[in-house]
């Protein structure tokens, strides 16, 4: 059986769909983000926190757990530079106790959602694992700070794991099932399309002068089911003893621009959006890419839905969840 911390998150819901057609799921979310809806009604679901030490016991006494997979985790860049206790709390100490309770119950296979984030303010185009890693805010500091962690506990205790590292996850499953449903929402694909649905007076373009071809910053996006997919490889890597630890970029390879973004958003739901431009955020870098050769090469794993489908996919999400 497969334990999902955070399953009823946006990636993790996403990550059970895959996964229940192969495996026994049990999901633990505390719901705090998380809809228990969007949890498919193949996996059991146990409401608890990944900090309680008591719930863990419960579920690794009750279960035999083969392997862990890790979602749990605040993620808003600008409130974990306003409420840094709240982040090293969730991120780093409840995932400790985790990790105590897996090495007690001696479950040794981990799969770790990172973030671009622990790259910090890039100085190169493309983004390889070998990249310099200097977060700039509590929350990619929070996430380096676990992959550091896991790293000592394969040499103590011979914790076997996978880190992956997103980039700019989209989209919605393929059934309109489930999709991106954030509150407060932060990111830009579901903003423009709420706003194209008239449930945002405009869209909020921050910074047109980055040296980039048309001013605005640029990103790599993903569709969420292509990240879903690849933590079941890395997944069935560690199963198979395959690998013993290892770290993924996951991105498309491609960086598409705010406007580009708004641009193809319009194109899929012909609809005009209304824009503000206002000054740039601190710390946005101009381009962020992702290099995902390192998975393609080791486990065979690259991103098949670009742009236009990964948008499409959350339009027909955010037009039946109105």
């Amino acid at each position: 059986m497969i334990l999902i911390v955070g399953g009823a998150g946006y990636i993790g819901s996403h990550t059970i769909k895959e996964l229940v057609e192969k495996s026994e799921v049990l999901v633990l979310d505390n719901l705090s983000t998380g809809h228990q809806w969007a949890v498919d009604e193949r996996a059991i679901f146990v409401k608890g926190d990944l900090g309680n030490e008591e719930d863990l016991e419960k579920i690794f006494s009750s279960y035999t757990i083969d392997a862990v997979m890790h979602f749990a985790a605040n993620s808003l860049v600008g409130e974990s530079v306003i409420n840094p206790l709240k982040y090293y709390h969730n991120n780093v100490t409840e995932t400790l106790t985790l990790l105590k309770v897996m090495m007690k119950h001696n479950v040794k296979k981990f799969i770790f959602s990172s973030t671009a984030a622990t790259y910090g303010i890039p100085k190169d185009d493309f983004l390889t694992e070998l990249s310099l890693t200097k977060p700039i805010n509590p929350y990619g500091r929070s996430k380096l700070m676990i992959e550091q962690i896991l790293e000592d506990f394969f040499h103590a205790y011979d914790l076997h794991y996978v880190v992956l590292r997103y980039f700019n996850a989209a989209g919605a499953h393929e059934s309109s099932s489930i999709g991106e449903s954030h509150e407060p929402e932060t990111h830009l694909i579901p903003i423009i399309l709420q706003h194209l649905l008239g449930q945002r007076e405009k869209i909020s373009v921050f910074g047109t002068d980055y040296e980039t071809p048309d001013g605005t910053c640029i990103r790599d996006y993903i569709h969420v089911t292509d990240l879903a997919k690849a933590h079941i490889l890395a997944l069935n890597a560690l199963l198979t003893g395959r690998k013993q630890t290892a770290i993924y970029n996951l991105g498309n390879g491609t960086g598409y621009s705010v406007k580009e973004i708004i641009e193809t958003c319009e194109a899929v739901t012909e609809r005009q959006a209304k824009i503000e431009y206002v000054e740039r955020r601190a710390g946005d870098p101009a381009q962020l890419i992702a290099s995902s050769e390192k998975i393609f090469q080791e486990l065979g794993w690259k991103a098949q839905l670009k742009l236009p489908a990964i948008i499409e996919s959350a339009w027909n999400w955010h037009k039946r969840n109105v």
